[in-house]
């Protein structure tokens, strides 16, 4: 059934169209909420099983066509291994309504033991070319990968989907999404990746910050499996690196044809450096360019800036680094704190003069009174905050940057961190598995930044797919 016989998909298609025609000439007498809703089953069964046809149709059509066929000798050639034509087969495939429809396909695979399991050993090349992963159309899974993210477990996603006509399993939905984000991921780390935005240039103002979340994962433990025969496991805090990137305009306000870039990695600091990298170099910063970094005092990210700044390209003085002020500000509470004998309204008075002066730019004269209150008991714990701000001295041109209107704080990546991390990644009961967790951070971090769309386009292209 499907995609095989022409003129009984147009026999079809007439007799429901007729039957549809027969619904619209129809008057049925209505009197009570039950009937009405039959009606509307009746009258959405109908026009679903149109559309199915029609598009099963259309998909079947295009597969055939001389363009995709050529498309086809074109990908498999480019592929890294060799692969052999097994001739057409039918695949059953489902729509973005929930529809399935039947289409013959041709079937590519390498010559290879088919016995092994778990081994991705063909390709349905046709399909890709379509945007047709999991054997989903491009809208299907742009839904339940959408869903997925937004909502704040797989159940919920099945829920609404469900709610939408769209029946799907738990297991399936998570199985769509993390994939989705895997093609999503081979393609931004490819040569071909590019910003859909083209900036304005010279002189574009860049600002970049990034920052570590929390969030558990299920760590497999040594040793004896359970009672019933599952592997022990321990949840471990790790902390997920998050970045973004955004443009300021010449007042210091994010501008709005630049949606900002946020994306983030378990894999440890020199990972999300990593990322950074593949997003600034398609702006191609000049050398009219300015960049900035702002961030809090974590010695993984200051340590890193140098060579990332000459792995861009870029001359030093084009590049401003910055702790957050309000990280700063709250070093002095810590170094107020310190102060046992001091009263409530000494240690507040103290923290206002010195944050003046932060803000002011007179960063040597907080660090000569900081130095001044290194006595006491406490002295080798002051000493700590006073070494603080002696590290990042360079970094606190507060005074500077506010008035070329760049900002001061760290605030985009702290609130990123909270609606990508902490509202979905985080939460009591909540374990990840490494490569899960990835995946639902970039899919969470691209429908928070408004890139949902560039997601959409590098998971559909059939740069994503590799034969192993």
């Amino acid at each position: 059934m499907g995609g095989c016989d022409l003129g009984t998909d147009e026999g079809r298609v007439q007799e429901t169209y007729r039957r549809l025609e027969k619904l619209r000439q129809s008057s049925p007498e209505l009197t009570c909420a039950e009937e009405l809703e039959a009606l509307e089953r009746e009258i959405q069964s109908q026009a679903d099983e149109l559309a199915r046809l029609i598009f099963e149709r259309h998909v079947q059509h295009a597969l055939e066509s001389e363009a995709i066929k050529e498309a086809e000798r074109h990908f498999i050639r480019a592929m890294p291994v060799k692969l052999k034509n097994e001739g057409p087969q039918a695949v059953r495939i489902c729509t973005g309504r929930g529809l399935r429809i039947t289409v013959r396909v041709s079937y590519y695979r390498r010559r290879c033991d088919r016995r092994k399991k778990n081994s991705r050993q063909g390709v349905y090349a046709g399909l890709v070319l379509l945007g047709i992963h999991e054997r989903c159309t491009p809208l299907l899974g742009s839904r339940v990968s959408m869903m997925s993210a937004l909502l704040s477990s797989f159940h919920e996603a099945k829920q609404v989907l469900s709610d939408q006509g769209i029946e799907l399993g738990v297991k399936v939905i998570r199985k769509l999404a993390y994939r989705y984000a895997a093609r999503a991921r081979v393609v931004q780390q490819s040569a071909a990746f590019c910003l859909e935005e083209a900036l304005p240039s010279p002189g574009r103002r860049v600002a970049v910050s990034c920052d570590g979340g929390k969030t558990r994962l299920r760590e497999n433990k040594r040793g004896p499996k359970t009672k019933q025969k599952r592997t022990r496991y321990k949840g471990a805090w790790r902390e997920p690196k998050l970045l973004i990137i955004y443009v300021l305009d010449d007042q210091g306000k994010p501008q709005s044809s630049f949606a900002p870039v946020i994306d983030g990695s378990l894999n440890g600091p020199d990972a999300v450096f990593g990322l950074i990298q593949s997003y600034l170099r398609p702006l191609a910063l000049g050398v009219e360019d300015q960049l900035l970094f702002v961030a809090d005092g974590a010695l993984w990210i200051w340590n890193r800036v140098p060579d990332l700044v000459k792995a861009l390209g870029l001359d030093p003085q084009q590049v401003h680094e910055l702790v957050d002020f309000y990280h700063a500000v709250e070093h002095l509470g810590k170094v107020a704190g310190l102060r046992k004998h001091w009263s409530a309204k000494q240690r507040k008075a103290w923290v206002k003069k010195h944050r003046r002066l932060l803000l002011k730019g007179h960063v040597s004269q907080v660090i000569e009174a900081v130095r001044e209150l290194c006595r006491g008991r406490n002295s080798r714990a002051i000493r700590t905050e006073r070494e603080y701000f002696v590290k990042n001295q360079y970094r606190m041109g507060y005074a500077r940057l506010k008035a070329n209107h760049w900002p001061i704080g760290s605030g985009a990546v702290e609130s990123a961190i909270r609606r990508v991390i902490n509202l979905r990644l985080k939460g009591p009961g909540i374990f990840w598995y490494r490569e899960n967790a990835e995946a639902m951070l970039m899919l969470r971090a691209y429908y928070k930044a408004g890139r949902w769309n560039l997601l959409k386009s590098m998971a559909n292209s059939h740069l994503s797919i590799r034969v192993a």
